[in-house]
């Protein structure tokens, strides 16, 4: 297990080693080898370690080994040390899987563009910093892995960074992630005066150990703070507003951060410190209120958004907040299920969406296409695929994890009925805005500007074959958990059952709610169909059947239309509240005040006139007369007599 877990984090620091230092002398055929084998290597012991564990006789619940020890001072040790089970299972190869697809189709994608064998480069660091995030075994470890995630984003959604509106974009998700991770690093600092321990093992005994309401205070303090650098990762209120603008990053790169790495690495950590949240029951509340109220707030501003991939991009805002909102209502198995599936269909939308923006020249302006389907029907049938998958509707992936986390928020230890309307309405927009998408971009006349049309055409295998593989998975990804309301088991909540149980048991004992029957399940499951059917009739109706409609409503309801495609003016306050005070506060006190006034006016050019003035005094007295010196030395003699005969 040990070797077999090295070599699944190897290859890919190996790749971005190669790659970022010796790319430049490469072919292309070399740095796709490298980067996507590196990739692939990682796929194949993921595969091998998960196999080896589930054979492991007796199969021990954590395997957990450690290599070297990386801190130690007094208290405090942490080692490089991997903390393997069944969730450590499931995200290595989902991240591993993902990434690997990505990579394949990156081939084709970025054949033709500068900087290459960099781009590869940051892909394997950005795999080896998301393995390193959810096998590490304590949480120094993961902050490791958490923070490469953070710079290997900065890194590619500036990939063009040329482009001014591209390095500004990262900078601003390197800044706000920043912001939620003080929160973060004060979370573990008070783990650690807590437990005495960051090791997970050490922690998560201690906190199960707990008695009901025993330091209910500090652990309410730590699940907030830890939830404030997952709100900033994981783009959640109000800490969301970098995950749009990182679209400015080459398509692979929006599929790779909203898939499978950055953005689920929140979601991931509040999952493994589920001990942790189901003894600290007002942090666990407000992670699945702040996750509902985004789901549904990023929403309502993909109704309006016209741009392809700035709508996929609130749906996973959206999404994410379905995530932390099955966390809150205390079924982490939901959560955990919804991050596989979203994995599948939402890289599969992006991909799909960079297939589109390939064929159309860069355009993603939905108003400027319609009528793909004819020339693109691979990507038209893959994307028609996510979509069904991202809307719910039965037979796809979505519709199983979406549900669970449905009935989740209605009847789950922490659930709450408005929880579960706010969702399910959020289930209807969601079908809305993405069915409203494929209307606009593949269906209906054709929009697209005569010097472009000639040149749409469907895109190479190297992008077409990695579609269908997604597709695939977003189908059959969902089967893997029957829900019980249809007579099955729900396999993958069992399967996380020893993750788990524990943190919900707690949960449901300490609760008054009750899991809801067969018979309230299917009717749960009914409303959520009905209601995402509704979404998908109203979006034929609007950019189909009529498509004047539109138009219409936005000028009876002007208003409110100008404020959802203004996305609530909310980068416009931070720009008024935080952005412009800091840098007038910046300019006007700490540079021309601070900097230019006290320390270059005092310190330093003070410093050098004080210095020039006392040279200019001895400089009379270093004259090079002889007489003079003897002068002052005569003086300097009779002073010296005069003070010592004044002392006595």
């Amino acid at each position: 297990m040990e070797i077999l877990l090295l070599f699944m984090l190897l290859p890919p620091l190996l790749g971005a080693a190669l790659n970022g230092i010796f790319g430049r002398r490469f072919s292309q055929a070399m740095v796709s080898a490298i980067g996507c084998g590196a990739s692939g290597l990682a796929l194949i012991f993921a595969a091998a370690t998960a196999w080896t564990y589930s054979h492991i006789p007796g199969e021990a619940q954590v395997y957990l080994h450690s290599y070297f020890t990386w801190i130690q001072s007094g208290n405090l040790r942490a080692d490089y040390a991997i903390y393997y089970d069944r969730l450590t299972l499931v995200m290595t190869v989902t991240v591993t899987l993902v990434a690997f697809i990505i990579h394949m189709y990156s081939r084709g994608y970025m054949e033709h563009e500068g900087g290459y064998y960099r781009f590869f480069c940051y892909l394997n660091l950005f795999l080896f910093m998301m393995l390193t995030l959810v096998t590490a075994a304590n949480y120094p470890l993961m902050f490791v892995g958490w923070e490469g995630v953070g710079l290997c984003s900065y890194l590619l959604i500036g990939f063009y960074f040329p482009k001014k509106s591209a390095s500004d974009a990262g900078k601003k998700a390197f800044i706000v992630t920043r912001i939620g991770d003080v929160g973060f690093t004060l979370g573990l600092a008070l783990i650690f005066w807590t437990f005495g321990s960051i090791q997970f093992t050490d922690v998560f005994a201690k906190a199960a150990a707990l008695q009901p309401g025993e330091m209910q205070g500090v652990l309410n303090a730590i699940g907030i703070l830890l939830f404030m650098g997952a709100a900033g990762k994981s783009a959640q209120l109000p800490l969301y507003v970098w995950l749009p603008d990182a679209m400015e990053g080459p398509t692979p790169v929006s599929a790779l951060i909203h898939a499978a790495t950055m953005v689920t690495a929140g979601v991931y950590m509040v999952a493994r410190s589920s001990i942790l949240y189901a003894h600290a029951p007002v942090a666990l509340e407000i992670v699945g209120i702040v996750g509902c109220i985004t789901a549904f707030f990023a929403a309502t501003i993909a109704l309006a958004q016209n741009d392809l991939k700035r709508l996929l991009a609130y749906s996973t805002i959206s999404q994410l907040g379905y995530m932390f909102l099955g966390c809150g209502a205390g079924v982490f198995a939901a959560g955990i299920f919804h991050l596989i599936t979203h994995a599948f269909f939402k890289s599969l939308l992006f991909l799909a969406a960079g297939s589109v923006m390939h064929a159309m020249s860069g355009e993603l302006d939905m108003r400027k296409m319609g009528g793909l389907r004819h020339k693109m029907k691979t990507t038209f049938v893959t994307f028609l695929i996510a979509t069904l998958a991202i809307s719910g509707i039965p037979g796809f992936a979505g519709f199983f994890s979406k549900d669970e986390i449905l009935a989740a928020a209605y009847a789950g230890p922490l659930g709450r009925p408005w929880l579960y309307l706010l969702g399910t309405l959020t289930a209807c927009l969601t079908a809305f805005y993405m069915f409203r998408a494929v209307f606009m971009t593949f269906c209906g006349k054709s929009r697209v500007e005569p010097v472009t049309e000639h040149h749409v055409h469907e895109s190479g295998s190297k992008m077409t074959v990695p579609l269908m593989a997604l597709a695939f998975f977003s189908i059959v990804a969902g089967y893997v958990s029957w829900p019980k309301p249809l007579g099955g088991a729900e396999h993958f909540d069992q399967y996380l059952d020893p993750v788990f149980a524990p943190s919900e048991a707690w949960l449901r004992s300490a609760s008054a709610h009750q899991a809801a029957s067969a018979t309230g399940g299917l009717g749960l499951m009914a409303l959520s169909l009905l209601v995402a059917g509704v979404g998908l009739a109203v979006a034929w109706r609007f950019y189909l059947k009529s498509t004047d409609i539109p138009d219409r409503l936005a000028e009876r309801f002007a208003g409110l239309y100008r404020l959802i495609v203004a996305k609530y003016y909310v980068d416009e306050i931070y720009n008024w509240l935080i952005v412009r005070p800091t840098r007038v506060a910046s300019e006007k006190i700490l540079w021309q005040t601070v900097d230019a006034g006290a320390i270059d006016g005092i310190v330093v050019e003070g410093t050098g006139e004080a210095t020039q003035g006392v040279g200019g005094i001895l400089r009379r007295i270093q004259s090079g007369n002889i007489r003079s010196y003897a002068a002052w030395v005569l003086l300097g003699a009779v002073l010296w007599l005069a003070y010592i005969l004044w002392r006595r």
